[in-house]
């Protein structure tokens, strides 16, 4: 059978609003979280032969030790009982370690590409199942849009897309580890009261229209120990931004404004950073782009993507 090819997205996310309630007894911390997909991507080009020994090879550029992309691929094979080969190209954009999910949407763009490719189908329960075993943030990038993440970010809910400006991303480079952000946290003394507190502002929050408004619980510890990235969100909003967040925890920092002359100004005054302009994605955008990026494949119109081969 011949080589089935397919070139496709990877879109990162920021989080609009990011709420750490306490531990708990698995071991993860308690979220609330509103997932954005935005324009930044990563480009993956994927190559599908069917054969009898199972191979997976991918390509990174940069180079990725424990690339999540071919974790996921080994887990469609073994999810669909398939054999083949599956070549990954892999051209990392979106910043390595910078609370954007990168890595996590490169693993789900591979558990909705492969199926396709091979001709095969898995229901979304069960993507969604598989993506969770790789990572909090994966679920969320197999549906894309605007979202609020509970319990550990995997039970997913859909938001109403918003309006809001152009933006600009800024990725320091510097490295936050997450597991020191959540021990800094110290989310287990919360008291009752305060508990309640932080989701009742969360779901204000979320139920304002507009990106306004957001909160990231990890900002005031991320800052303390990197000052430098509590610069940078103050540099956006002196540029005019509103609103300026951190992502996840962290190190990169994202603001919205008014027009696009705002963002071709604010840009140039980040000369050591890496800075990107951004825009939202909807989910229907998201989901367009899919379509369109299979469309080589003959899919159907269902969710997610379908060979119409598909059995």
């Amino acid at each position: 059978m011949a080589t089935r090819h397919a070139r496709v997205r990877a879109l990162a996310k920021i989080n609009l609003d990011l709420r750490v309630l306490g531990k708990r007894p698995d071991g993860f911390h308690e979220l609330r979280t509103i997932f954005q997909t935005i324009s930044l991507s990563d480009r993956l080009d994927l190559a599908f032969t069917p054969q009898r020994a199972t191979e997976i090879a991918v390509h990174s550029n940069p180079d990725i030790p424990g690339n999540l992309a071919a974790r996921a691929a080994r887990l469609c094979f073994d999810e669909l009982s398939l054999t083949g080969r599956l070549e990954i190209a892999l051209e990392k954009r979106i910043p390595i370690g910078a609370g954007l999910g990168g890595g996590s949407s490169d693993a789900a763009a591979v558990l909705l590409a492969l199926p396709v490719l091979a001709g095969r189908l898995i229901a979304l329960d069960r993507l969604i199942a598989i993506a969770a075993t790789l990572g909090s943030d994966v679920p969320f990038f197999l549906l894309g849009g605007r979202a609020a993440g509970i319990g550990r970010g995997i039970e997913l809910y859909p938001l109403p897309d918003v309006a809001a400006g152009p933006g600009l991303l800024v990725a320091p480079g510097i490295h936050v580890s997450t597991a020191d952000a959540y021990r800094a946290l110290n989310r287990g003394q919360l008291t009752l009261d305060a508990l309640q507190n932080n989701i009742n502002r969360f779901q204000r929050n979320v139920w304002r229209a507009g990106v306004a408004g957001g909160m990231n619980d990890f900002e005031e510890t991320v800052f303390r120990e990197h000052p430098s990235l509590g610069a940078l969100k103050a540099r956006l909003l002196r540029l005019g931004a509103n609103p300026a967040m951190m992502s996840g925890s962290g190190s990169s920092v994202f603001g919205f404004f008014s027009g696009q002359p705002q963002v071709v100004r604010a840009i140039k005054s980040f000369r050591k950073e890496a800075a990107f302009p951004i825009s939202l994605v909807s989910r229907a955008r998201y989901r367009a782009s899919w379509r369109r990026w299979l469309a080589g494949l003959r899919i159907q119109s269902e969710w997610p993507p379908r060979s119409r081969y598909a059995r």
